[in-house]
């Protein structure tokens, strides 16, 4: 038995201290799970909150890291839960496949990806992680592993569960061809909220879309932001020189965050800088019209500062992330966009839009989906409080990846679907076996 460890998710709130297990291979999951007591998976620890934490016996999967096979005619992968998602991109870009749905880091694992059925730029298009999933090997309370496919009750539960429905051992996923590594970036800058939500029905043709929004911005100001438009380059789009090899692309460096930060480096005047800076350089690049950016820096344009959590201090940070439906949305957004920057807390404001539902439990529905990363410090919390509530009022739900805060009431208020995902777990012996701090939170 390993010694205890404090563990975060990525947004290192709450850190708790935990039994971490890391088996090699599908037999020592089994003899963790006969063990008897409750457990939950955890991949690379990208979910921000205490989804993957659970103080008595947390089960990392990141040695089941290998990938199987993979069909190039179908471009079908099959592989591990602990494969991570970069690695995945290196290994097939060059063969011209890539994933048909990525969050904004390359570094979860599949497993990850799936529990939380993640979504991406193009959910208006091409909907969330779990709509590329073949089928899924999943091993139960029991320790035996099920395959499950499309159209099982399991399967449905699966994705977007949040790992409560048992551990994801091996996956098939569904990668689409592309004909270069490049992509075809165009920006479009939003004096307002008006203009912003206007640019995404204007582009709602494009396969990729999402909006930085200046969240200090207020008055006629507010909602201000630069829509970044993307479609994969095709190979004829290239010049000359990257026609060549349309696959290669330019090495980037990563700039390491040695240190915690002082409180003081995300605060009021900085954010303000940052945005005031964010919004220049944004505007000057629209004026270029179309350009292209590689796959890493369009996709990932984060994952450059290696450890930017640590940029919130050793408190670390918390992210709001919820979905408005379409009806009233406008409205809502501008009131959470009003207390974010009469707070001046918020900072890497970003907004998508979102089609239709897709599983038994995931996140995504139609309408708008704002996150926004704010500090774990004690006038935060309030604010994050007010924004719940505001999201409740307008009849929206919240992203459980990067949920630390919500109450169970809250959380209730918020999500019809609940209370039968609760029934679903008790029916199928899953409650007392797979449980994290966030499910033991909300009751789940």
């Amino acid at each position: 038995m390993s010694a205890p460890v404090k563990l975060s998710g990525w947004g290192r709130h709450p850190r708790l201290t935990c039994r971490l297990e890391t088996p090699a291979d599908e037999a020592a999951v089994a003899r963790l799970l006969a063990e008897g007591g409750p457990l939950i998976a955890r991949g690379a620890g990208r979910a921000y909150g205490d989804s993957a934490l659970n103080a008595a016996l947390t089960v990392s999967t990141r040695r089941l890291n290998r990938m199987i096979a993979f069909d190039p005619e179908l471009g079908l992968l099959t592989a591990e839960a602990g494969v991570v998602l970069g690695d995945i991109i290196r290994a097939l870009l060059p063969h011209g496949w890539f994933p048909m749905v990525t969050p904004g880091t390359k570094y979860p694992t599949l497993g990850g990806l799936i529990a939380a059925d993640v979504h991406g730029k193009n959910h208006h298009a091409a909907g969330s992680f779990g709509a590329h999933t073949r089928w899924i090997d999943l091993m139960g309370a029991d320790g035996a592993v099920s395959r499950l496919h499309p159209g099982d009750d399991l399967f449905a539960a699966t994705v977007g569960g949040m790992g409560l429905t048992g551990i994801i051992l091996r996956a098939q996923i569904a990668l689409q061809p592309v004909e270069s590594a490049w992509i075809r970036e165009t920006v479009v800058p939003a004096s307002g909220l008006d203009a912003l939500m206007a640019s995404f029905d204007a582009a709602a043709e494009t396969t990729y879309s999402v909006a930085w929004v200046d969240a200090l911005a207020q008055g006629a100001d507010l909602g201000r932001g630069l829509l970044l438009l993307g479609e994969h380059a095709k190979r004829d789009e290239l010049d000359f020189r990257r026609r060549a090899a349309p696959y290669q692309w330019p090495a980037r460096g990563r700039v390491r965050v040695p240190l915690d930060a002082p409180s003081f480096a995300v605060s009021r005047p900085t954010i303000w800088a940052f945005n005031q800076l964010y919004w220049w350089k944004g505007c000057r690049t629209a004026r270029g019209g179309p350009h292209l950016v590689d796959w890493d820096r369009y996709f990932y344009p984060l994952d450059a500062l290696s450890d930017w959590n640590r940029l919130y201090g050793p408190r670390g940070f918390l992210q709001f992330q919820c979905v408005l439906p379409e009806s009233g949305a406008r409205d809502g957004l501008a009131e959470i966009l009003e207390a974010t920057a009469a707070a001046g807390a918020g900072f890497l404001a970003v907004l998508k839009k979102f089609g239709p539902d897709q599983s038994l439990f995931s996140f995504p529905t139609a309408g708008w989906t704002l996150a926004l990363d704010l500090p774990a410090r004690r006038h935060a919390l309030g604010l994050v409080d007010r924004l719940e509530e505001i999201a409740v009022a307008r009849g929206g739900r919240f992203y459980l990846a990067k949920d630390a805060h919500l109450t169970r009431a809250r959380f209730d208020a918020s999500e019809p679907r609940a209370e039968a995902f609760r029934r679903f777990r008790t029916e199928h012996n899953l409650a007392e076996r797979f449980a994290s701090a966030q499910s033991e939170r909300l009751g789940l």
